[in-house]
């Protein structure tokens, strides 16, 4: 009796623990925006999705699994599209996505960090990211902005006529997945 009694307390307290382990899901919504720019060349990527488990009381349990399709770059120019895409400087055709999986997440002053594995053309480097977090009824909306050297990742011919710092900004609104 006493071990069935410990099994049926065990059992419950792994229960408990899942319960309150699992972070909430979010969908990607349509709108959101992912730019870069440098002092000479911006534009936007126009497909991103994804996997986005966030809780701002569970950290811990919080993971950013995201893919951005290359194919989808659109700098306003259609030859520097081309461009882009070719094998010099994204070789969309070998590397049709940029990912980023999260390692952890943690609380940084007002908003949070994410660090990661960003693989670029086939390279991947750890990459931490500040980004807020702002809740709006049902939804919300992750912001982010960080500055990727594209030399590390062999994007174009270092130096050049493209700067080495690229700024990416992110808007990703969410909903309750």
């Amino acid at each position: 009796m006493k071990k069935l009694i410990f099994s049926m307390a065990t059992l419950l307290v792994f229960t408990a623990v899942f319960a309150f382990a699992v972070a909430q899901k979010w969908a990607i919504a349509g709108n959101y925006s992912i730019k870069f720019s440098s002092s000479d060349v911006s534009g936007i990527f126009k497909t991103f999705s994804g996997n986005i488990v966030f809780d701002e009381a569970n950290l811990a349990a919080s993971k950013f699994d995201v893919s951005i399709d290359v194919n989808s770059i659109n700098t306003g120019n259609g030859l520097q599209n081309k461009h882009a895409k070719g094998a010099e400087w994204f070789d969309a055709a070998k590397y049709p996505a940029i990912k980023y999986s999260s390692k952890k997440i943690v609380k940084a002053g007002n908003g949070y960090q994410v660090t990661g594995d960003l693989q670029i053309k086939g390279i991947t480097k750890e990459y931490t990211i500040p980004f807020t977090f702002k809740k709006a009824g049902a939804g919300a909306t992750f912001n982010g902005s960080f500055t990727v050297n594209r030399s590390d990742f062999n994007i174009g011919k270092p130096g050049g006529d493209v700067a080495e710092q690229i700024k990416i900004d992110v808007a990703v609104p969410v909903n309750k997945g």
